[in-house]
């Protein structure tokens, strides 16, 4: 299933463009109670595309969102870790292959991914890389230091230094930095060149139908502009590896995702 709703959806996008529920139904000519209504769960496609330019959102997008879900994909270099967080989900991503295995952040819970790469019988990572900073994402770092791993992110304690641009090799692969800030201040995201397909780790950046949230419109603003710079020179085969929620690719996202 998806992270976000398309209640959250409509919830991230008021607070991005700093408007009230009474601001988006005035601007888009609807009556004030049928917007509260849609956004507390009664959909309606018409609503929807009404609220969509209001929201500077995509509107066949947002009409369909309660009936997409991004095709699954056949990755078997990569294994989605999904651990508990509070009453919610978070993911890690370890990539494994014969010559390399590379983790992406490391859950909330601080011994649930060691435990996670011993049942799938996988080596200690060479190298961990954390997109941001937050809670749920840094959990496992000390029993991963504790085994060994070399950690890097911007500004992580505990972790080597990593900024936009840089670049580590592992065995066959490459992992390239870049600027995903906006939902978290820094945070990076991090190409993968070396298997069949360009890979893009994105944290909370984007997640399927979806993005992070930001804490006021200027932060928003920041975030898409982000995204856009790291996202249009993509192909549409690009694997896009979320925090939250299902993997999925550039092409999926940009057509059906409402930020996009």
């Amino acid at each position: 299933m998806l992270e976000d709703d398309y209640t959250y959806v409509i919830r991230k996008a008021l607070r991005g463009c700093g408007l009230t529920h009474a601001d988006a139904a005035r601007q888009a000519g609807l009556p004030a109670d049928e917007v509260l209504a849609f956004a507390d769960g009664e959909f309606s496609a018409e609503t929807a595309s009404r609220l969509a330019p209001v929201l500077r959102l995509k509107a066949d997008a947002l009409a369909h969102h309660p009936d997409y879900l991004p095709r699954p994909l056949a990755l078997p270099n990569i294994h989605r870790l999904d651990f508990a967080f509070d009453d919610e989900r978070v993911n890690a991503w370890l990539i494994w292959t014969e010559d390399a295995a590379i983790l992406f952040d490391t859950g909330y819970e601080p011994k649930a991914c060691t435990a996670a790469l011993d049942q799938l019988q996988a080596p200690d990572p060479d190298e961990v890389f954390i997109t941001h900073a937050h809670r749920d994402h840094v959990g496992g770092i000390s029993a991963l230091i504790g085994r060994g791993c070399r950690i890097h992110g911007n500004r992580i304690d505990n972790a080597r230094p990593m900024k936009p641009g840089d670049a580590i090799r592992c065995g066959s692969l490459t992992v390239r930095a870049c600027d995903l800030s906006g939902h978290a201040n820094p945070a990076l995201g991090f190409h993968i060149d070396g298997l069949a397909q360009p890979v893009l780790v994105t944290g909370d950046a984007l997640f399927a139908g979806s993005m992070g949230g930001c804490a006021t419109p200027a932060i928003y603003q920041h975030a898409l502009q982000t995204l856009g710079k790291v996202l249009t020179p993509l192909p549409d085969s690009t694997v896009l590896l979320p925090g939250h929620g299902p993997a999925t690719t550039f092409g999926e996202e940009r057509r059906n995702n409402p930020f996009l």
